[in-house]
């Protein structure tokens, strides 16, 4: 086996630092490095004070580069993400002055409070790596990576994501409440932090080590009845599929390089250099439902995105 596909190496590692400091939250974490890894962008939804923000907070700590928040408002313009020019006396000219978006991981806090001007110029960032100002393209940093938060029970002064900007996160995670043991837990966790600090992280991980893993993960082998499955997924959104009767809008091809990107990363976490069905079934809803809309009738019924794949994942056998 490679070396780069070992769960020891550095890239793996960053998920102990991150759980260390959270409770509960295995998944989320996986779901980031995997995302990490395949070079994709990460949209959190779930209600408030579930440690959305300390989980981003904390991965960003451990990656190379600078890292930025931006705290989403109505009022937010484009300007406020991607940069302005600004006139200098001195010179008699305009300076470009980059913004938030110019670091390496970008947490967008409540994402479904900004503006669609504002989502176009981050489906930008997100789907090019570059904004566009004042005429001129400017190239951001790589890794470059979003991971945006959303909190589903607000409603007023937000602005629904478009689907196409939707179909740009290559997962989206749904987030739940804590039980009463984690709760307890979570309750201990921070007690203790308020008595003793916790210690300063180590030294970032360097950028090429990053990049390198990212090709490795690239590597790992995906074999024809697995890339079947990935596809038979898929196509069960689409006129007559599986579930084509309860699906508006069914998943596109984006989808299948998405889901196949993510278990690839994810069998590279596990230390394996071949992916097998369980990494297609364990990231299928998050790679996926996001991707497809129900029909009014299925929201009628009860019917989500989730609800669909998990329709899909049992009626779609792996071989």
């Amino acid at each position: 086996m490679n070396d780069m596909t070992h769960p020891a190496h550095p890239v793996a590692r960053i998920g102990e630092t991150v759980a260390r400091g959270l409770v509960g939250h295995a998944e989320m974490v996986e779901r980031l490095l995997v995302a990490l890894v395949a070079g994709g962008h990460v949209l959190i939804e779930g209600p408030p004070g579930i440690a959305k923000t300390r989980a981003v907070k904390r991965l960003a700590a451990a990656l190379p580069g600078s890292h930025a928040r931006i705290q989403c408002t109505p009022d937010l313009l484009p300007a406020d993400l991607t940069g302005t020019q600004v006139f200098r006396p001195e010179t008699g000219g305009f300076d470009f002055v980059p913004g938030p978006l110019f670091h390496s991981l970008v947490l967008v806090d409540e994402i479904n409070r900004a503006p669609p001007k504002v989502q176009s110029a981050l489906l930008e960032a997100m789907a090019e790596g570059q904004v566009t100002t004042a005429g001129v393209t400017r190239r951001l940093p790589e890794p470059f990576m979003v991971v945006a938060t959303q909190n589903p029970i607000e409603h007023e002064g937000t602005f629904p994501l478009p689907e196409a900007q939707m179909d740009r996160f290559l997962l989206h995670l749904s987030l739940g409440l804590p039980q009463a043991e984690e709760e307890r837990a979570i309750l201990d966790l921070v007690s203790a932090e308020r008595m003793a600090p916790p210690p300063l992280p180590a030294d970032p991980l360097a950028a090429d080590v990053l990049i390198a893993a990212k090709a490795s993960a690239a590597q790992v082998h995906l074999a024809p009845a697995l890339k079947d499955f990935i596809v038979r997924l898929v196509m069960a959104s689409r006129p007559g599929g599986a579930v084509a009767e309860w699906v508006e809008h069914p998943i596109s091809p984006r989808g299948t390089l998405a889901l196949a990107a993510a278990v690839q990363a994810r069998a590279w976490l596990k230390g394996r250099d071949y992916a097998l069905p369980e990494d297609a079934v364990a990231l299928a809803p998050d790679a996926l439902a996001h991707r497809l809309i129900p029909t009014w009738a299925a929201v009628g019924e009860g019917r989500t995105g989730r609800s669909l794949v998990a329709d899909i994942l049992a009626r779609v056998e792996p071989w």
